[in-house]
Parts: C-alpha cells; sequence; structure tokens
C-alpha cells in the first residue's frame, strides 16, 4: 500500500487524564493479563535470539545451541507453566506462531485442552517487515490457527512486534479485533484502520522476559521485584480508574529451573488482593468494547 497511515493518523494523541475513567464490573481495580508466547525456530536460519553468542563472534548455521536452548521451553519449561496454570485455575492468552500447531501438535493440544485463549503471532518466528506477502501469512496463520482450536483468533501479537505501516488495515481485513503490538498506554485504546477499529491492549516490553533476562542480564528474582514494583502502583491507581498488568512470558526463559519459582510468585502475590480479575485478552475486550 502507498498510502499507509502513520500512527498518529490513526491513534490522535489522548492524555489518559483527559478520558473518563473505566470501570471494572464488581469494583474491580486491576486486570491481570498473561501472555505466553509459543514460537518455531527454523533450525535452516538464525536464531530469533542467542543465549550463547557466536564463537570468536562468526555466525554459526545451523545454530544448533541457541537452537537447543529455545527446543528445552517446549520439551520442559512449558509444561512448568501448564502445571502452574492449571493449579491457579488461570486462563492465559496464548501468542502462537501457528506453526507450532505442526511442529509441536502435543504443546498446542495441551493450551488447547487447558482452555487457553489462541492469539496469532504470524506463522513462524521472523520478522514481519521481511515478509514478501504480508496478507497471505496473516490469513494463512489464522486459518491453521482456526482449524486446530475450532475458532478463530481475535487478537494479533507481531513477532518481536513487529509490523509495517500497513499491517493494522491488513489485520483488521483478516478479521483480527485487537493487538498486543502497540504498547503506549495502561488502558485498551482504538485505532483507525481502513476496515474498521482495531482494538489495542497494553501488551508490555517492560514486563516481559525476553529484554528482562536476555537484553538486560539481570538476575533471576528481578522478574518478581519488576512485577511487584508494577503491580502495586496500577493496584493502587486502580482506586481511581481500571488499570491493566500484562506480564508476557516464555517457556525457553521463565520456565528454566532457576526462574519458574518466580514467575510462581508473582502469582502468589497478585491473588492476595481483593478486586484483581485474570483474564485473558478476549475477556478484555469484551469489557472494553462489548
Amino acid at each position: 500500500m502507498t498510502d499507509a497511515l502513520l500512527p498518529r493518523e490513526r491513534a490522535p494523541f489522548s492524555a489518559i487524564v483527559d478520558r473518563p475513567p473505566l470501570r471494572l464490573p464488581n469494583g474491580a481495580r486491576l486486570v491481570f493479563w498473561t501472555i505466553v508466547n509459543l514460537e518455531v525456530w527454523d533450525i535452516a536460519r538464525p536464531m530469533a535470539r542467542q543465549v550463547l553468542p557466536a564463537p570468536t563472534g562468526q555466525s554459526l548455521l545451523p545454530d544448533v545451541p541457541n537452537w537447543s536452548w529455545h527446543e528445552y521451553g517446549m520439551r520442559v519449561g512449558v509444561w512448568r507453566f501448564f502445571r502452574l496454570f492449571r493449579e491457579l485455575g488461570i486462563r492465559p492468552t496464548l501468542s502462537i506462531n501457528a506453526r507450532v500447531c505442526e511442529d509441536y501438535a502435543r504443546v498446542a493440544q495441551e493450551a488447547k485442552d487447558q482452555g487457553w485463549e489462541f492469539m496469532g503471532h504470524a506463522y513462524e518466528q521472523g520478522p514481519i517487515h521481511l515478509i514478501k506477502d504480508q496478507r497471505a501469512m496473516i490469513h494463512r496463520t489464522l486459518d491453521i490457527l482456526e482449524r486446530f482450536t475450532g475458532t478463530r483468533p481475535l487478537g494479533w501479537l507481531g513477532p518481536g512486534l513487529t509490523q509495517t505501516l500497513e499491517t493494522p488495515d491488513l489485520l483488521a481485513e483478516a478479521g483480527i479485533r485487537y493487538i498486543g503490538d502497540w504498547v503506549y498506554d495502561d488502558e485498551p485504546t482504538i485505532i483507525r484502520t481502513r476496515h474498521g477499529p482495531l482494538v489495542t491492549l497494553p501488551y508490555t516490553v517492560e514486563l516481559n522476559d525476553i529484554p528482562m533476562m536476555l537484553v538486560q542480564h539481570h538476575e533471576s528474582e528481578y522478574l518478581l521485584r519488576r512485577a511487584i514494583d508494577q503491580f502495586d502502583r496500577l493496584y493502587e491507581e486502580g482506586k481511581e480508574r481500571a488499570k491493566i498488568f500484562s506480564l508476557a512470558i516464555h517457556p525457553y526463559i521463565s520456565g528454566q529451573p532457576h526462574r519458574i519459582k518466580y514467575l510462581e510468585k508473582i502469582y502468589e502475590y497478585a491473588r492476595r488482593f481483593e478486586g484483581v480479575e485474570f483474564w485473558t485478552g478476549a475477556q478484555i475486550l469484551q469489557w472494553y468494547n462489548p
């Protein structure tokens, strides 16, 4: 498209203090939105991320060490997630590459059986702006997920939050109703597309184990410390207006044995408070835009 809208044309600036406060049902203060990310890293390509840099700085293909590190998340780490959320009775939103349903059908089936919400996350892990036919990829992704789950996804998250100026239009055209790529607010907002309005939900790049653990290289317990600080402030502000606390996790990171207990403690802490709802993205959408 040559006439793509710029972000400011889709969403004029809006200060949160100038909007009427949003209210949650039954006097709740805060929604806790959990997003689990499941991806397919093609061994024939450079890995999406590296925990072990290439020897002497030389690119390595096939990158078996880092591929194996990600594979651990599917073989082991994600099952710690499944146990945790089953025991808590919480249904996360699953940001999932559609290819997971093909390459890791056992994992995708478990998420389906536990009632997790499936959110589109492209066909496989890779930047959207390098895909030649973005429209075809989006429809392929949603078609696979719909066949697997019986329900067409309402939500979308770009791999690495990547998109082009045309992406919101293509997503709305394909039937997507909310996205997580616009991390610019504490509340849902509506952006304009050429195929009707699209809701943005407050996904997070700050309370996210990729930047925290792999970019900033914090110790394992830092996830808990930052989550508590974030939760406390949003819960306090929730007295005046509804807030959404989002947490983004990956099984090859937070599913590691030395990190999982800190993830568990986040939920232990949040469940002590009254007025906290543990919702999926679809539930947030329904509340905000019934």
